[in-house]
């Protein structure tokens, strides 16, 4: 589906389901340099058991036009500016690694429209190395290989891990370097920049709403134990770590992530 956003076509994937403004919304949002892509698994399942689905693309990323966003705060605008285009009143907010953030800033800033956060790889503050933010702005094929490293389990010897990808000659970084290099030149550099300068406690320690925090185990990018911490903080959560997954976590994981998440919406209030 294609909305107009604050003067810009923007597009959500809506999990091969027609929308339907009577039914309960879910917002997915997607991490630096991806697209609405990462959430094909949960997405089709959640439009495919009674609820709308908004897997949408961030301005500047995927099929999305405009300029990238350089701050978590205008992203977050921007994704209440969405859901109005696309008639939502209230929704849970799902978001993976940079959508983390944005997800807490967005239910910072609409907190009566917000059911249920959930917060996939996340870490607060989400400070990013030097050496990877220079490498994005500097050097961008050199970031994409440090982000496909640290963001993958090298567990059982390799990078062909079930169910993602069973057949021989497939990789999950490899799929993940494609997807990023399709998006435009720069695009990694904001975001990461809009990550590093992100800084509000308050949509932290007075999140009003039920959360999920969903980390990886063996996660370089954001450790689970900065997962943890930030789950500690929360008013209402629920820790989920997923012990043998990286960052990719819909990827490593996928049965794992829709799992846990079924289970968070299923009890989040209407």
């Amino acid at each position: 589906m294609e909305l107009n956003v604050a003067g810009q076509t923007a597009y959500a994937y809506l999990g091969g389901k027609p929308w339907r403004k009577e039914l309960p919304s879910i917002l997915f949002i997607h991490g630096a340099q991806h697209d609405h892509s990462v959430w094909i698994l949960q997405s089709r399942y959640f439009a495919n058991h009674g609820f709308n689905v908004l897997a949408f693309d961030l301005p500047g990323h995927g099929r999305s036009l405009g300029e990238p966003l350089a701050s978590v705060e205008e992203q977050a605008q921007w994704i209440w500016k969405l859901a109005d285009a696309a008639e939502v009143g209230r929704a849970i907010l799902i978001g993976h690694s940079m959508g983390s953030l944005i997800a807490l800033e967005a239910a910072a800033q609409e907190a009566t429209r917000v059911r249920g956060v959930a917060l996939l790889a996340c870490a607060y503050p989400m400070k990013v190395s030097d050496t990877l933010l220079w490498a994005a702005a500097e050097d961008e094929p050199a970031a994409l290989d440090m982000i496909n490293l640290w963001s993958h389990s090298t567990r059982e010897g390799g990078f062909s891990h079930k169910p993602s990808h069973p057949g021989p000659g497939f990789s999950l970084p490899w799929s993940n370097l494609r997807l990023m290099e399709r998006q435009r030149a720069g695009v990694l550099h904001i975001d990461f920049s809009a990550c590093n300068a992100y800084q509000n406690d308050r949509a932290v320690t007075d999140l009003a709403a039920d959360a999920l925090v969903i980390v990886g185990g063996r996660d370089a990018m954001t450790p689970a134990r900065a997962g943890a911490a930030l789950a500690a903080r929360l008013p209402r959560h629920e820790l989920v770590t997923i012990e043998k997954a990286g960052h990719a976590l819909m990827a490593e994981a996928p049965d794992a992530v829709l799992e846990a998440l079924k289970r968070f919406v299923a009890r989040v209030p209407a």
